[in-house]
């Protein structure tokens, strides 16, 4: 699910490896350190662009893409002619960075250090490049993008609605993003798939809304504290203020959630008075929150390489966490995870002010769901796909379940993309640190399979 808060945890012993650099002293004048820098953390096979920017105030702060660090202030920076060295906050593994400015060649050359591995780190002057994103829209764009905010009782919701040129009424589609906080593009590592999404839909003749997240850009509330009721009252919410709208047909309003939108999605369109008339469905899950959780766990702790007894044991310390969750034991959750925290070596350790940060309502309401009561319901079309090699919302386990949920719906189509990950990006792994290094935001197949399935049921205007 995003790609988001269900898989930070099976991720969560997966060391995310961080770096970064330091400014100037009075010993050693800003002028040779003061400014951008960027270089890559010599990991063999998995080389970590960083970027860093110091001044002249000894403070620093570090961007690492493919973590989706942004501007992180960094601790213990210190300059001098002996020397460059500073430490990151609140990481396992107490990373640390020492080495030397050479003059010479004008470049900060030395050793990056976390959790016992040393690792070279040689910077250079200048910012670090962007991500080459190809398919990313640039304007100006041959329809209309309009800024909207409209209301679930108190809360604001706040996106942005395209729409083809022209006075409509128009089909529309509202977007749901995956799992965790995430804003209207549903941006990840560089990526924008939601804004590639509603400009392919919208340039087919659909009206889009995207939206911002609970706590995210211009929608209030706090995800954290919010339960699957008030979530798809969220949604609900979208669908009212879009069937509300002149230039919206109000008989021809569909969803499009990817992974955990995947589950609110047929939440709202399974109500008797919701109004939806089609569903898409993005690497949607199947089974419950707890059972993709687990599966996730095994899958990735196994692709990056872990040995099988570690592989068995996160899996069975998941199962454990999920089953809390799942229970609604949010205090016996925490307590769960400080013990397995406390279990591992020292430089394995998340902060303490880290350990229980991701057990929320939330995060309970996510792992205990299952949608197979939803999806069964459902009498709407529904494309509901996969890629091949998802590692978070395997298909190996809910495209089954997926089909067996649908059956009884005479215009339900599942399908598999060979080849392709979680954000239906050509992958050789599925690894979800392969995401910030491909350039593919999603497969452009998927785009016209996509906009082919829904030409077919619901024309544009």
């Amino acid at each position: 699910m995003r790609t988001g808060r269900l898989i930070a945890l099976a991720l969560f012993v997966i060391a995310m490896l961080v770096a970064g650099c330091t400014s100037g002293s009075d010993s050693n004048p800003p002028e040779p350190t003061t400014g951008d820098w960027h270089g890559a953390i010599e990991v063999p096979g998995r080389p970590t662009q960083i970027g860093v920017t110091f001044t002249d105030k000894g403070t620093a702060t570090i961007d690492i893409p493919t973590q989706g660090v942004d501007s992180v202030e960094l601790k213990d920076v210190r300059s001098d002619r002996n020397g460059v060295s500073f430490a990151i906050a609140d990481v396992p593994g107490d990373p640390k960075f020492r080495g030397e400015y050479e003059q010479g060649a004008d470049q900060i050359v030395g050793d990056f250090r976390q959790g016992g591995e040393t690792f070279r780190l040689v910077l250079q002057r200048g910012t670090l490049p962007p991500p080459v994103r190809p398919q990313e829209p640039k304007p100006p764009f041959p329809y209309k993008a309009e800024d909207v905010t409209y209301r679930n009782g108190d809360l604001a919701i706040a996106g942005t609605l395209t729409k083809p040129e022209g006075t409509g009424p128009f089909p529309a589609v509202l977007l749901i993003t995956g799992s965790g906080p995430q804003d209207r593009d549903e941006e990840l590592l560089g990526h924008k798939p939601f804004l590639l999404i509603a400009d392919t839909l919208t340039r087919a003749g659909y009206a889009v809304l995207r939206v911002d997240d609970r706590g995210v850009g211009g929608t209030g509330g706090k995800l954290d504290d919010a339960n699957y009721t008030d979530l798809s009252n969220d949604v609900a919410a979208g669908v009212g203020f879009l069937r509300g709208r002149p230039d919206i047909d109000p008989t021809r309003v569909g969803l499009l959630g990817h992974s955990e939108g995947g589950y609110l999605a047929p939440m709202v369109a399974a109500r008797p008075d919701s109004g939806v008339a089609f569903l898409i469905l993005m690497a949607g899950p199947g089974v419950s929150g707890a059972d993709v959780l687990v599966e996730q766990t095994r899958l990735i702790t196994t692709a990056s390489g872990a040995p099988a007894d570690a592989v068995d044991k996160q899996v069975r310390e998941t199962a454990e966490l999920a089953a809390l969750l799942k229970a609604g034991d949010l205090a016996g959750a925490k307590d769960l995870v400080r013990k397995q925290n406390e279990a591992k070596p020292a430089e394995q350790r998340a902060p303490e002010s880290q350990v229980t940060a991701g057990i929320t309502p939330y995060l309970a309401a996510l792992v205990a769901y299952d949608p197979a009561p939803a999806l069964s319901a459902l009498r709407v079309p529904v494309l509901a796909f996969f890629g091949e090699k998802d590692l978070q919302v395997p298909p190996g386990q809910s495209e089954p379940a997926m089909r067996a949920a649908l059956a009884a719906n005479p215009d339900a189509t599942v399908h598999v993309f060979p080849g392709l990950n979680h954000l239906m990006q050509p992958t050789e792994t599925g690894r979800p640190d392969e995401y910030s290094e491909i350039e593919t935001t999603v497969s452009p197949e998927v785009l016209t399979y996509v906009t082919g399935w829904l030409t077919q049921r619901v024309q544009p205007k």
